[in-house]
C-alpha cells in the first residue's frame, strides 16, 4: 500500500516490490547501501536503534498465530496434518519465527519508541476497516501531500482481491512465495477474526495468558489475561515509555 501511494507509476506488484520497498533480508547489503536515502524499508525485525522513523504495524496476536500457521504449511515447514495447538505451543515460545515472539517483538518496539514524534503505530484491524484513513496517517507521518484520490487508488491497487489476482499471475517471481507450495495462497483470508473459527480454546487462552498485558495495551479484548504477567509487563512497558 505504501509503494502504491508513493510509487504509483511503477505499477507495484510482486516482482518490483523488493525494489520499491526494500526488504533487508531479501537483498544484499550492498545493494541496499546503494539505495537513495531516505530508504523506505520493510522488515518483520525486532527493534533496532539503526531504523530512525518507524511505522510499526500490529495485528491480533491469535490471529497472527493462524496465519503464520498457514504460511509455514505454505512454505513446507508443517505438514497440513500438524496440529495448529502444537504450533501455538512454538508460536508463544518464540520457536516458530527469526524475529522473536510477537510479545518480545511487539513489545520491543512499544518500549522504545512509543511516544515518540517519529514512531507511528497502526493496528491491521483498523486498515481493514478503513484503509484511506490509516493511509492518510502514514502519508502524513511521511511527509506525502496526498490527495484523496491518490490515497483511494492507492487502496484499491493494494486490495486483496487484486493482491490475489497479481499472485497467481506472479508467485513463482516472487521470493517470498517463488519455492513455496502454489496450492496454498500467500494472500488468504485477509480479514480479522479469523482466529475464532481456527483456533481451540486452549490455545486461545494460552495466546492471552502469556501476552494479555500487551494485546489490551493496544486495545484488544482480553478472556484470560495473567495477572502475574500483566503487572510484570506492562509496568514495564509503562515505565519505559513514559505513559
Amino acid at each position: 500500500m505504501i509503494a502504491n501511494l508513493l510509487y504509483p507509476e511503477r505499477n507495484p506488484d510482486f516482482v518490483n516490490i523488493n525494489e520499491l520497498i526494500p526488504d533487508p533480508e531479501a537483498l544484499s547489503k550492498r545493494y541496499l547501501a546503494r539505495l537513495r536515502r531516505p530508504r523506505v524499508i520493510k522488515t518483520h525485525q525486532y527493534y533496532h536503534p539503526n531504523y530512525k522513523s518507524v511505522i510499526c504495524i500490529v495485528r491480533d496476536p491469535r490471529d497472527v498465530a493462524v496465519s503464520e500457521y498457514h504460511f509455514l504449511r505454505k512454505r513446507r515447514v508443517y505438514a497440513d496434518n500438524f496440529p495448529i495447538t502444537e504450533h501455538v505451543n512454538r508460536f508463544v515460545a518464540g520457536e516458530s519465527t527469526l524475529y522473536g515472539s510477537w510479545g518480545e517483538n511487539t513489545s520491543s518496539w512499544l518500549a522504545t519508541r512509543a511516544g515518540s514524534t517519529r514512531f507511528l503505530l497502526l493496528r491491521y484491524e483498523d486498515m481493514i476497516e478503513n484503509a484511506a484513513r490509516e493511509l492518510r496517517k502514514i502519508a502524513s507521518f511521511m511527509g506525502v501531500d496526498a490527495s484523496p484520490e491518490r490515497l483511494a487508488s492507492a487502496v484499491e491497487r493494494s486490495a486483496a482481491d487484486n493482491m490475489r489476482k497479481l499472485e497467481k499471475q506472479q508467485a513463482l517471481a516472487w521470493s517470498s512465495t517463488k519455492e513455496t507450495r502454489q496450492d496454498i495462497p500467500f494472500v488468504r483470508a485477509a480479514q480479522a477474526g479469523g482466529w475464532t473459527k481456527e483456533l481451540p480454546p486452549a490455545s486461545v487462552a494460552q495466546i492471552e495468558d502469556a501476552w494479555g498485558d500487551v494485546m489490551q495495551f493496544l486495545g484488544y479484548e482480553v478472556a484470560n489475561g495473567s495477572r502475574a504477567s500483566r503487572r510484570r509487563t506492562l509496568g514495564a512497558l509503562l515505565a519505559c515509555t513514559g505513559i
